[in-house]
C-alpha cells in the first residue's frame, strides 16, 4: 500500500511538473494558517537555485509529509517558480475529560501530552485513536474490566478542533477465588496470606483488599518468590498465573502455577576479587554460614553490609555480588565476588532547600570534609546529624559522580525546613498553668544561624516571668557551645493547685559544652539565684516549718554538670535511636543559703518497625533525686519534684501525684499536692501512622501506657512500686506554623480516692 502511494505521488508530480527539468528561480507557499513558512523551508530540502527533477520533488514531497503537519501537499510550477499548496492539519484548541475519579485529570493529561496530543499541538486521530487503547490499558490494570472509553471531535473555525474523552470506568473485579497448585512445602493459606489481594473478608469493604490490580499481582509474586528464595529453595519458580475473568467482567479468579524444587544447604562461602581489607574482616560480615539452609535475604544483606565497609574506605561505588552455585546433593557454593572500584574523594559539598538556614550551620554538622576521601559513613553520619538539629522536617543526600571525573563525587543534601522550636512560646494553653499570654521570641534557629535565642514577658494564671536565654552551639569550630540567661519568675503554686506560696525568682547563669564525639557532649553551668518566699493565709504546715527554720529569702551560688548522647534520627518527632541524659546540680556550701543537690537521668528510645519508620516503638523513662546535705536536712520544698499531667503521667492532673501537704490547722480543706525528693516515670508507646494523612513528617499518633509517682521518704511515703500508677489512652501531636499541638485521652488503671484525674488534656504552643 505504501509502494501504491509513493508510485501515485511519483505519477501526480510528473504530471503536475510535466517531468521537465528546470532552476527553481523562485518558491511560494500557498495554504498556511499556523505553520509557519520558516517552519516548511527548514523542512523543504530544495532552495532556490536548485536544479530540480520529478525525483527530487518527489522526495522534497516525502520530506514535507514526514513533519506530520499537513494533510495533503501539492506542488506546481510557474514557469522557473516551485509552488507549494498545502493543507494543514487541525489544531487542539481545548481537551476535555469526564467520568475519570481512579486516574487523575493531570496525569490523562501528561499522558497525552508525552504522546504529542496537547491544547495547540497538531492533531493526529491516528494517535488519538492509540490513546484510547493506552487509557483503557491502564483502567484494565486496575482490574476495571468493564471501562469503556470514548473520544469524539468537534471541528472548530480557523482550522481548530476540541477533543472531548468520556470514560466509564466500571467497577473493580473482586477477587472471588485465589488457588495455588503444585506447592507441598506451605500450604495454601500460608502462601496467600503473603499476598496484598484476598478474597473477600470481613475487612475487605475498608482496605479494598478483594479488589484485583496487576501492579498488586506482581507484587504478591515477588513476595511469594521471596518467601521460598529466603527459606532454602534456590531452584523456585511461578511456572505461570491465570486470571480469568467472569462473563459479566466483574469478578476475577487466580491460579498461580509453581515450581518449589528441592530444598538447598550452603555447603561453602568463598570470597573473590580485590577484597581491600582483610578477608578475615570480611567474613566476619557474611550472615550465611554452611551448614545453614540458602536465603536470599542473608545474601543481598550480606553484599550492602560488604559495599557499605568499603564505602567507609572510600570506595563509594564498590559492588558485591553474591552468586549462589547450585549442586546435584542439594547444596550450594556461595561466592561473593568483590569489585571495589576507584577510590573516591568529595570535590564540593552542596545544600539545597535550605531558605531561611545559612550554609554555615549546615556545614558545622558536616562530618564528611571536601577534598577527602569519600566514606559512606561519615556522609550518613553528616546526614543524621542535620536531622537531629530539629530545623528540617526531610534531609535527604545524593552523591551524583563528577562527570570526566570517575574519582570524584559531589555530595548534594537536600532539606525541607520546618518550624524550628516553638515559635510563639508565649501563647498558648495547658492545663496544668491555664492560659499563657505574652510577647516573646522562643526559636531554636534565630534568624538561620543555629543560635537558640529566647526573650519576653509571659503571663499565666500562675506563672509570670521575664527572661533572655542565648545558646550559640558553634561557639568554636571544634563544637563547643556557650549560653548564658537570666530571668526573673514569680510561681503562684496555689493557683496550680498545689500549695498556698508564691515563690520569686530571680536568677542569671551560663553554661559550656564540650562535644565528647559525635554523639556525647559534657556541658558544665555556673549559676546564681535569689529566690523569695510568700506565704498565705493558710499555709501548709511544711512550709510554715520550713521558712521558721531557715527564713524566706534565699541567696543561692550553683554548680552544675551533665552528660548527654544523642543518636536519634530526628531532632522533632524521631522514629529512631535514642537519647540519655545524665545531670547533677548542687549548691556550693559557704555560699549558699540553702546546700542541696538534684540528680537527674533521662532516657527517649525508639525502635522502628518497618522500613519506612511509619511504624515504631517509644520508650521512654525518667528518675529524680534530690537531698539536701550540710546545714540544710532536706530538699527545699519549691525544689520538689511534681507528677501527674502531660508529658508525665497522663490521666492525672498536672502535679498532682504523690505526698500531699499537711492543711494549715485552721484549714478544714483537702491536703493539696506537695512532691516529693524522689521522682520514677515512665512511657511505652506504640507508635503508628495518621490514617489518611499523606505527609506524617510533622504528625504523630500513638497508643500509650504511662506509670510514675513521686516519692518523700523524709516525709513517711516511702518508695514503694506499688503506689506507681497507671495509664493508657492515645494521643496526638502535630507541628504547626504556630508552635506544637498536642493532645491525649487517657483512662488511669488504678486510681485510689483522692485522685485527681483527668481524662483529656492538650497543650498548644508548648515544647513537645
Amino acid at each position: 500500500m505504501r509502494l501504491s502511494l509513493l508510485l501515485v505521488l511519483s505519477l501526480f508530480v510528473a504530471f503536475s511538473v510535466r517531468a521537465v527539468d528546470f532552476t527553481v528561480s523562485d518558491i511560494r507557499i500557498e495554504g498556511l494558517q499556523r505553520v509557519s513558512a520558516g517552519s516548511v523551508f527548514s523542512a523543504l530540502p530544495v532552495s532556490v537555485g536548485d536544479r530540480v527533477d520529478t525525483f527530487k520533488i518527489n522526495d522534497a514531497m516525502q520530506s514535507l509529509f514526514k513533519t506530520g503537519l499537513f494533510t495533503d501537499i501539492e506542488m506546481g510550477r510557474d514557469q522557473n517558480v516551485l509552488i507549494l499548496t498545502v493543507a494543514e492539519r487541525p489544531s487542539v484548541t481545548k481537551i476535555e475529560i469526564e467520568g475519570n475519579k481512579a486516574i487523575e485529570t493531570d496525569d490523562l493529561l501528561d499522558g497525552l501530552t508525552a504522546a504529542g496530543l496537547s491544547e495547540g499541538q497538531v492533531f493526529k486521530r491516528l494517535t488519538l485513536e492509540k490513546l484510547e487503547l493506552e487509557i483503557l490499558r491502564s483502567y484494565v490494570a486496575q482490574g476495571r474490566y468493564n471501562a469503556s472509553i470514548e473520544a469524539s471531535v468537534e471541528e472548530l473555525p480557523r482550522n481548530r478542533v476540541a477533543i472531548k474523552i468520556d470514560i466509564d470506568e466500571g467497577d473493580i473485579a473482586s477477587i472471588l477465588h485465589i488457588n495455588v497448585v503444585g506447592n507441598e512445602v506451605f500450604s495454601d493459606e500460608e502462601l496467600t496470606d503473603l499476598m496484598e489481594l484476598k478474597t473477600p473478608g470481613f475487612w475487605s469493604f475498608i482496605f479494598n483488599d478483594d479488589k484485583y490490580a496487576k501492579e498488586k499481582l506482581s507484587g504478591d509474586l515477588e513476595r511469594i518468590r521471596s518467601y521460598y528464595l529466603d527459606r532454602g529453595y534456590l531452584k523456585f519458580s511461578i511456572e505461570s498465573t491465570q486470571v480469568s475473568i467472569s462473563p459479566e467482567k466483574d469478578a476475577v479468579f487466580i491460579t498461580l502455577n509453581v515450581k518449589e524444587g528441592p530444598l538447598f544447604t550452603v555447603k561453602d562461602v568463598k570470597l573473590k576479587g580485590d577484597l581491600i581489607v582483610t578477608e578475615e574482616e570480611l567474613r566476619k560480615l557474611i550472615l550465611l554460614q554452611p551448614g545453614e539452609h540458602f536465603s536470599r535475604v542473608k545474601l543481598t544483606t550480606t553484599s550492602d553490609i560488604m559495599a557499605k565497609r568499603l564505602g567507609k574506605e572510600g570506595y563509594t561505588f564498590a559492588n558485591i555480588s553474591g552468586i549462589p552455585e547450585a549442586h546435584e546433593d542439594n547444596s550450594t557454593t556461595v561466592t561473593f565476588f568483590v569489585d571495589p572500584g576507584r577510590r573516591t574523594y568529595v570535590r564540593r559539598i552542596n545544600f539545597r532547600g535550605n531558605v531561611g538556614t545559612s550554609d554555615e550551620v549546615l556545614r558545622q554538622e558536616m562530618r564528611q570534609m571536601e577534598g577527602a576521601v569519600a566514606s559512606t559513613d561519615l556522609i550518613e553520619m553528616s546526614k543524621s546529624r542535620l536531622e537531629r538539629l530539629g530545623f528540617f522536617k526531610d534531609v535527604s543526600v545524593e552523591t551524583p559522580a563528577v562527570p570526566g571525573y570517575p574519582d570524584l563525587i559531589d555530595v548534594n543534601y537536600t532539606v525541607e525546613e520546618q518550624p524550628s522550636g516553638s515559635l510563639s512560646a508565649s501563647l498558648g494553653y495547658s492545663q496544668g498553668g491555664g492560659f499563657i499570654i505574652g510577647t516573646s521570641i522562643s526559636e531554636n534557629n534565630f534568624f538561620g544561624s543555629g543560635r537558640r535565642v529566647s526573650f519576653g514577658m509571659n503571663f499565666s494564671e500562675s506563672v509570670k516571668s521575664a527572661s533572655f536565654s542565648y545558646l550559640n552551639p558553634y561557639f568554636t569550630v571544634d563544637g563547643v557551645s556557650r549560653g548564658f540567661s537570666v530571668s526573673a519568675r514569680q510561681t503562684d503554686y496555689e493557683e496550680q493547685d498545689i500549695s498556698d506560696f508564691t515563690l520569686d525568682t530571680l536568677s542569671a547563669g551560663m553554661t559550656f559544652g564540650y562535644p565528647i564525639n559525635n554523639y556525647s557532649r559534657l556541658n558544665f553551668g555556673v549559676s546564681a539565684n535569689n529566690s523569695k518566699i510568700k506565704i498565705g493565709e493558710r499555709p501548709a504546715l511544711e512550709i510554715s516549718n520550713f521558712i521558721a527554720e531557715n527564713g524566706d529569702d534565699f541567696d543561692m551560688f550553683s554548680v552544675s554538670g551533665s552528660w548527654t548522647r544523642n543518636t536519634l534520627n530526628r531532632g522533632v518527632l524521631p522514629t529512631k535511636g535514642m537519647s540519655q541524659s545524665l545531670s547533677l546540680e548542687v549548691m556550693l556550701p559557704g555560699v549558699s543559703d540553702l546546700e542541696f543537690y538534684k540528680l537527674n537521668y533521662r532516657n527517649n528510645l525508639y525502635v522502628p518497625i518497618d522500613n519506612l519508620h511509619k511504624w515504631a516503638l517509644h520508650f521512654r523513662g525518667e528518675l529524680g533525686y534530690g537531698d539536701g546535705y550540710g546545714s540544710t536536712d532536706s530538699l527545699p520544698f519549691f525544689e520538689h519534684y511534681y507528677a501527674g499531667g502531660f508529658g508525665s503521667v497522663r490521666g492525672w492532673e498536672s502535679s498532682s501525684l504523690g505526698p500531699r501537704s499537711t492543711p494549715h490547722v485552721d484549714d478544714v480543706g483537702e491536703a493539696e499536692p506537695f512532691g516529693g525528693n524522689i521522682m520514677m516515670e515512665g512511657t511505652a508507646a506504640f507508635i503508628f501512622p495518621m490514617p489518611f494523612v499523606k505527609d506524617q513528617r510533622s504528625m504523630r499518633s500513638s497508643l500509650f501506657i504511662d506509670a510514675g509517682n513521686v516519692f518523700d521518704p523524709d516525709r513517711n511515703y516511702d518508695l514503694d512500686f506499688a503506689e506507681i500508677r497507671y495509664s493508657v489512652g492515645i494521643g496526638f501531636s502535630w507541628i504547626t506554623a504556630i508552635g506544637p499541638l498536642a493532645f491525649s485521652i487517657a483512662k488511669p488503671l488504678n486510681d485510689e480516692d483522692g485522685d485527681e484525674t483527668q481524662v483529656f488534656q492538650f497543650s498548644l504552643g508548648q515544647p513537645l
